[in-house]
């Protein structure tokens, strides 16, 4: 039985696409309402306490590879926004200084040029951990009471774990003119200093610091994805669920009495009336995935917390068979590992390429020892499985300076493709917020193989673009230039080659040009011993902590 609220966009998909509306219900219902072969069910998700649909259909979603493309087309969305209009957005870290644009155009001016046009500005910045620790509180603070000044309204939000953080980052605008597109941009990019990057990776003027690894403009590697359609709504009802928590901001009297003094907003306002569901716009159907940790007061909206993000990504690695494409900034749990190692020994033909930063992004004497012991014995479980069927990568510009990956993606052969804000890694699976979109496009891919995966899914036209896009990018190719990439077995062996050529000439420059491409086999130098036993113990506590309940952690589930 296909629920109502689906049935009414399903009516609607069927007439914008101009098909039948009985073939698409019957299409629909193959996949049973709670039964999509690729997506969790209601059931599945973990968590009844949600108001988010299971999933939609009939969205359009744009990819926008890099920070420059995506702060560009936000800022074209922003500057047609004015009176009635709606504009959420959520962050992990907010520099009000940050460019959008050539022009000069910042975060702060196009955020209050829509205030100051009438229209409504709401935004949750996480509260941020003190600033000696590394962290950006004060400019989290500063881009709240920014926008707080020119009519908008911004939240700190701590309401998380202790040594938690809200790491979601997405944005959403609900126009009032119904000629104009809604549209939720959702990744994990930041409207922060460092991010506004392109292909070319010569990295974003307006930076921070860095290790210096990275030069001194360090290059940045980072992946946004536009949604048009009904999951827009989804997307905003995940910025209402969180706005609407009775919980205090912050229930530390460090941040209340300096709060107090400045005037910056302890208690949320209301929220304009929510609007109906977008039409659909294209053929994609969308998942929205989160992480919550169970946390007291429990959140209304998840009171035994949610970690659909871990559970689709579960799912969906249960049914790869040929190729799984990841990008991450981490990949540093065991526990995260041992899904992918799971998926290598059910399918003995399937192939793993993963790309994750050649450095981290921090100096310090606890994280690099922690996470470096984290990310060797999570490279170790992987590797075991799969063996030669496992490449990891990372990333260098054409001047050979190390480019910083912070895209988190993964793409299920050519079928299935993930683009949020989740690290693959325990803290993001289990103790922090998180927010991902899982999309499988309704067209299927006309190109050989059609059906990587054997199982009669078909490749998809999105996932499988998605994929071509990246890698084009990586190994130095044009548009049109990937017949040896679509297959996924003759990809993997592709790419290995491209990254062992730039390996080789590394190690003899002298040799000959510097072959195209960017990727490189990715080692790492694993602490010694007695710097692993000492780390254990902050990693667990402190790097990549675990928010389940007691009974999941003992029985290793999600």
């Amino acid at each position: 039985m296909i629920p109502q609220r689906l049935t009414r966009t399903i009516d609607a998909v069927a007439r914008r696409l101009g098909r039948s509306s009985a073939a698409l219900h019957d299409q629909v219902q193959d996949f049973g309402s709670d039964t999509h072969p690729w997506f969790l069910g209601a059931e599945e998700r973990g968590n009844p306490d949600t108001r988010i649909a299971a999933w939609t259909v009939g969205n359009r979603v744009t990819t926008l590879v890099h920070g420059k493309p995506y702060f560009a087309a936000l800022a074209d969305a922003l500057a047609v926004a004015g009176d009635g209009d709606l504009v959420m957005f959520t962050d992990w870290r907010g520099d009000p200084e940050q460019f959008l644009t050539d022009d000069g155009v910042t975060v702060e001016d196009a955020l209050a040029d829509v205030a100051g046009r009438g229209g409504v500005v709401k935004g949750m910045v996480w509260r941020s951990h003190i600033e000696t620790l590394g962290f950006t509180g004060p400019k989290n603070r500063k881009l709240a009471l920014k926008l707080e000044e020119a009519g908008g309204e911004v939240i700190l939000d701590q309401r998380v774990l202790a040594l938690g953080s809200h790491h979601q980052k997405f944005v959403v605008i609900r126009y009032r003119d119904a000629d104009r597109s809604d549209l939720a941009f959702v990744g994990g990019i930041d409207l922060a200093r460092a991010r506004r990057d392109d292909a070319d990776h010569f990295g974003d003027p307006v930076s921070r610091p860095f290790p210096p690894e990275y030069g001194e403009i360090p290059a940045w590697h980072d992946i946004q994805v536009q949604i048009e359609g009904p999951a827009v709504r989804d997307v905003e009802d995940v910025f209402r669920e969180r706005w609407e928590d009775p919980a205090a901001l912050s229930r530390l009297p460090w941040h209340a009495i300096p709060d107090a003094i400045r005037g910056a907003t302890r208690e949320p306002s209301d929220l304009p009336e929510q609007l109906p569901a977008s039409d659909p716009a294209g053929s994609c159907a969308i998942q929205l995935l989160r992480t919550y940790p169970r946390r007291r007061p429990a959140y209304p909206f998840a009171t035994k917390g949610e970690r659909s993000t871990a559970r689709a990504y579960a799912k969906a690695l249960r049914r790869a068979r040929r190729l799984i494409y990841v990008e991450d900034q981490y990949l540093w749990s065991v526990d995260v590992a041992e899904v992918f190692a799971a998926a290598l020994r059910r399918a003995p033909e399937l192939r793993l390429i993963i790309v994750v930063p050649k450095h981290l992004d921090d100096d310090s004497a606890i994280t690099i020892p922690s996470a470096l012991l984290g990310h060797s014995a999570a490279l170790d479980v992987i590797r075991d499985a799969g063996a030669d069927r496992v490449l990891v990568l990372d990333l260098e510009n054409d001047r050979g300076i190390p480019v910083y990956v912070h895209s988190k993606v993964c793409i299920v052969d050519d079928v299935w493709a993930a683009v949020g804000s989740d690290n693959f890694n325990r803290r993001s699976w289990t103790h922090d917020s998180e927010l991902t979109a899982a999309i499988v496009d309704d067209e299927k891919d006309p190109r050989e193989p059609t059906d990587p995966s054997g199982l009669g899914d078909g490749a998809r036209v999105f996932a499988r673009d998605f994929r071509l896009e990246l890698l084009r990018e990586h190994l130095g190719r044009d548009v049109g230039d990937d017949d040896d990439l679509v297959d996924p077995a003759s990809c993997f062996d592709t790419v290995a080659a491209h990254a062992d050529r730039l390996d080789a000439w590394h190690k003899n420059p002298s040799g000959g040009p510097r072959p195209a491409g960017r990727l490189r086999r990715h080692d790492i130098d694993v602490p010694p011993v007695w710097q692993q036993r000492l780390a254990s113990v902050a990693y667990r506590l402190f790097v990549d902590p675990d928010g389940r309940p007691i009974g999941m952690r003992f029985r290793k589930k999600f």
